[in-house]
């Protein structure tokens, strides 16, 4: 199977097609006319989101927020339409093909029978927009929490502008 590699691409996003219920998620990469998407659970899309967040947070209190990662999304990175490379500091994002035998991630060569795999590298920015706009994607119809805007649930959530403390739905 093909490796499908984005080196900062014009646009990764997560989507959804249908109605609530019913939705399909799906990433989707897409630069220079080429555009791959890939089918994901929701629970995978909501993980990715939190798992980018996370990552991106560490860096930033390892540096000690000298470096090229922004505490919040930029709103000029707002896309409506995973690893830390720390050399290039980069995102790195691979999304595998269900198969009984995976390969490790980030491995080089994959085997022609291999499984598919879309590989995305991402500046901090733009993986903090993706991870604010795949929240909200995930959390369509809840209300949204007053401080930073991203979906509350059930609980309600654990607010990044509040240094992750849970905000109440009440």
């Amino acid at each position: 199977m093909a490796v499908y590699t984005y080196d900062t691409p014009e646009r990764f996003v997560a989507g959804t097609v249908g109605q609530p219920g019913e939705r399909t998620f799906y990433l989707q990469a897409s630069a220079a006319g080429r555009v791959t998407s890939v089918v994901v659970e929701k629970f995978q899309v909501s993980l990715l989101a939190e798992r980018i967040d996370e990552l991106l947070d560490e860096v930033l209190r390892s540096t000690g927020g000298q470096g090229s990662v922004p505490a919040a999304a930029p709103v000029a990175l707002t896309d409506d339409g995973l690893g830390w490379d720390g050399e290039d500091e980069q995102v790195v994002i691979e999304a595998q093909e269900e198969t009984e035998t995976p390969i490790e991630p980030l491995t080089e060569e994959v085997p022609e029978d291999g499984p598919g795999v879309l590989r995305v590298r991402l500046s901090p920015a733009a993986a903090r927009a993706f991870s604010k706009r795949a929240i909200q994607i995930v959390g369509q119809g809840r209300p949204p929490c007053p401080l930073c805007g991203l979906p509350l649930d059930e609980e309600g959530h654990i607010c990044p502008r509040q240094n992750g403390h849970r905000v109440s739905n009440a």
